[in-house]
């Protein structure tokens, strides 16, 4: 096996200390807030007496007639400073809030207090995804919401897209090389934070790439017969005011241009909805995308991914931040119009058709880059969200891949969803000697807990991002697992029943490239002992015959005996349990060939079972 790329570590002359980093910038922006919060009172207070000052004044003024109004301006003036000043201090309140809530929940996961605190991405498992659920990626206690510092809709989308799909070798290492990068950038993914105010930016990526990429609402002569009309009609309104106060003509004039507006905002109201309806309601998420934006584009960097994802929005006619910057405000001075004081003067401009004809100008000349522009973020967060990962997990290596395969070669596997330590550790090797490990042993022995460290961490793999091992190995695969199968009652099928359907699904994956890695837990769970062997021979085989790897697992003995059908392709190994004074104990190592015997009996009669 040719490698293509060598393991990537921590400096081990200066191991990095994530969490005295942590506590130090928390410690930090603590102390900034509460110095923040003792000029915040002190400002209002001079606030106060200024007002107070400006009062007095005031009353000399014009009551007593003590001094000149002039002295006014001082109180106003100092007031007007004074009301800067809060506005820049009350600012800065709001970013050490958010640096504060930053390093706490960074914290959280060092000290492994993160489950149910985050986003948990329940509803991005798609429909019979052949490894989504059985190896917990996305749910509360997930890799995903393990994983998930994003802020953004797309930041997610990314993440999520990274975790479920196979991936060309060669993006891999790109991907390897970019969070690498990333890794040390603390204060990048703090200012991100910051930017996203405590807000999860709710842009929709497909609602709004649908609105960007929709045909145009106007034709161009229609366009250029409603700006005409937008800036004529306002011409009017001015002009029937004007003779309402100068002639005898009264409002008539006025109300004629008023209704002639009304008809010309009901003629056009269902397209000129479709320009504004989307992006309308999004006033502040687009004023935190230019934030995030505008950061992200100024950020300096050298591998070859992220430079290209940096270009990407920096475009080569203006970046994306400017552009959406265009759209923010346009949306801003939009929304003005719903201001129930300014709402009658805004009809009379037709302030809605203005603004919403600038938004269609916007959409038909930046809108065919919002789609890549959203892809664009959403990569460089998800890739930010694998570099924290990977910085908080410095033991953790980025894995070697391999061309030729297929292979998974582990030493002192862990889970990254078991602790920091990542539970019991074992070394798994497939490909080489074997190509598939048959793990016999009792229930809670530790079997389905291995096929979820070897899953797991084929997933952060092929994403870019570090391992729970001492070492790994491996070759680009994809992952086909049958670890969570359930009945159904709403479809009527039962558990073998949808077994036999994953089988079938996995078998079909195994057929593609590139190879497959299987993950079968209890094969044949639901039928009887003799069918049960038979099957899991022909289904093994049939994995084998298409170049796949991969460990099945199984308490059932007559099963276990199966490495002579195998020609040396196949390896038994079990987990061993023992019953010391009426309590089953495991040791969660794999140990060299099937299980001798079961305890099962003996635990039924320690529970009270007359057996």
């Amino acid at each position: 096996m040719r490698p293509v790329n060598q393991p990537t570590g921590a400096d081990e002359s200066a191991p990095p200390d994530p969490r005295g980093e942590y506590v130090g910038r928390l410690e930090a922006r603590k102390e900034s807030l509460g110095l923040g919060q003792k000029r915040y009172v002190r400002i209002s207070c001079w606030r106060g007496l200024l007002a107070l000052g400006g009062l007095a004044v005031g009353l000399g003024a014009f009551a007593g007639d003590l001094l000149s109004c002039w002295w006014l301006l001082a109180p106003a003036v100092g007031f007007v400073i004074l009301v800067v000043l809060h506005e820049c201090v009350a600012r800065s309140q709001r970013r050490a809030e958010q640096a504060v809530l930053h390093y706490e929940r960074a914290l959280d996961r060092l000290e492994w207090n993160w489950i149910g605190k985050g986003t948990t991405g329940s509803e991005k498992t798609p429909e019979g995804h052949p490894f989504a659920s059985d190896l917990d990626i996305f749910g509360e206690g997930s890799l995903f919401e393990l994983l998930c510092t994003t802020h953004t809709r797309a930041g997610e989308e990314a993440l999520a897209e990274s975790l479920l799909h196979a991936r060309p070798i060669e993006e891999i290492l790109r991907r390897q090389a970019a969070v690498e990068e990333l890794r040390e950038r603390l204060d990048l993914r703090e200012e991100l934070a910051i930017l996203a105010r405590g807000v999860r930016a709710e842009l929709k990526p497909s609602l709004l790439k649908a609105w960007a990429t929709r045909k145009p609402s106007f034709g161009p002569q229609t366009r250029t017969v409603l700006t005409a009309v937008a800036w004529g009609l306002p011409a009017f309104s001015v002009a029937a005011g004007v003779l309402w106060v100068t002639t005898a003509l009264g409002p008539m004039p006025l109300i004629a241009v008023t209704l002639l507006q009304g008809l010309v905002v009901w003629s056009v109201r269902g397209r000129l909805s479709r320009v504004v309806d989307t992006v309308e309601p999004l006033s502040r998420e687009l004023d935190v995308l230019v934030g995030i934006l505008h950061r992200l584009e100024r950020e300096p960097v050298e591998s070859a991914l992220l430079c290209h994802l940096r270009d990407e929005l920096r475009g080569t006619d203006r970046p994306a931040s400017e552009a959406v910057a265009q759209l923010s405000t346009l949306v801003s001075w939009l929304d003005a119009r719903l201001n129930q004081f300014f709402a009658p003067i805004a009809f009379l401009l037709s302030w809605g058709l203005h603004f919403g004809l600038a938004i269609e100008r916007w959409r038909l000349g930046s809108g065919r880059r919002i789609p890549l522009w959203i892809d664009t973020l959403g990569e460089i967060e998800a890739l930010c969200a694998l570099a924290a990962y990977a910085y908080e997990h410095p033991e953790d290596p980025f894995p070697e891949l391999v061309e030729d395969g297929p292979l998974f070669d582990a030493k002192a596997l862990g889970h990254p969803l078991l602790g920091q330590e990542g539970g019991f550790r074992n070394d798994v090797r497939l490909g080489t000697e074997a190509r598939i490990w048959l793990v016999s042993g009792s229930n809670m022995s530790g079997k389905s807990t291995l096929l979820r460290s070897v899953g797991v961490n084929v997933v952060l793999a092929l994403a870019g991002g570090p391992v729970r091992a001492h070492s790994l190995r491996l070759s680009p695969m994809r992952i086909g697992a049958t670890i969570r199968i359930q009945d159904s009652l709403m479809k009527g099928e039962s558990r073998f029943y949808a077994e036999v359907s994953r089988l079938q699904h996995i078998i079909k994956l195994a057929e593609a490239e590139p190879p497959l890695l299987f993950l079968l837990d209890e094969i044949l769970h639901g039928t009887n002992s003799r069918d049960r062997r038979v099957g899991a021979v022909a289904i093994i085989r049939q994995l084998l015959d298409v170049g796949a790897i991969g460990l099945v697992t199984t308490h059932d003995l007559a099963v276990a005996d199966t490495a002579g059908d195998f020609d040396g392709l196949l390896r038994d190994v079990h987990f061993e349990d023992r019953l010391v004074d009426g309590r089953l104990s495991f040791d969660y190592r794999v140990r060299p060939g099937p299980v001798q015997g079961s305890n099962a009996l003996e635990w039924m009669r320690a529970l009270g079972l007359r057996v």
